[in-house]
């Protein structure tokens, strides 16, 4: 069982789902500390309310001296919408979803409802989520899964982000899960990227 440190920005959507996964026994983790580089984040509250303890801490270098703190085994990125840079003992245990099929709608400028609006503007017939450790580069670490959703013609962006989300929700504690199965080493080691 992993013990988890999860980073988001805004509301705590993944939050929600992570703690109801783990409530369920659909994820075998447990999540040690919830850290926000936005100090009103709704993330944070709502870690409160779950009994996570929960911090604000405005950049890497603030996140990294709260973590130590903690025994954990991996940093999830839930939200995050910063560039994270972990201490070097956690440099391959950085785990992040990204609301697109890697390699394609992703890199810098790519997040959140930009993804679904670049998704809607370039006519695409399916999109999805990639499940992926993170490294100095937006969204080029080791993919660890991947969820394709069908996008109907008159979909709006709105209704991407809607379908991608769902399968988000069970994309990532099965990520999280496979990770624990197979090992953080097993994924940078695979070949083919």
């Amino acid at each position: 069982m992993l013990r988890l440190a999860v980073l988001l920005s805004g509301s705590g959507r993944t939050l929600d789902n992570f703690h109801e996964c783990i409530t369920t026994g659909k994820l075998k983790a447990q999540i040690e500390v919830v850290v926000s580089n936005v100090e009103t984040a709704l993330g944070l509250t709502k870690a409160k309310q779950y009994g996570y303890p929960a911090f604000y801490a405005e950049d890497s270098d603030a996140i990294n001296s709260l973590l130590r703190e903690y025994s954990i085994d991996l940093i999830v990125l839930a939200g995050y919408l910063k560039l994270y840079q972990p201490p070097e003992e956690f440099g391959r245990a950085v785990l992040n979803i990204h609301p697109s099929l890697i390699p394609s709608f992703c890199g810098k400028g790519y997040y959140g409802h930009h993804v679904h609006e670049a998704v809607k503007s370039k006519g695409c017939t399916v999109s999805g989520c990639t499940v992926h450790f993170a490294n100095e580069r937006y969204d080029e670490g080791p993919i660890v899964l991947q969820r394709c959703v069908a996008i109907d013609y008159d979909d709006s962006p709105d209704d991407i982000a809607d379908k991608v989300f769902a399968v988000e929700c069970e994309t990532f504690p099965e990520a999280i899960n496979l990770v624990d199965t197979l090992g953080i080493d097993f994924f940078w080691n695979r070949g083919g990227r």
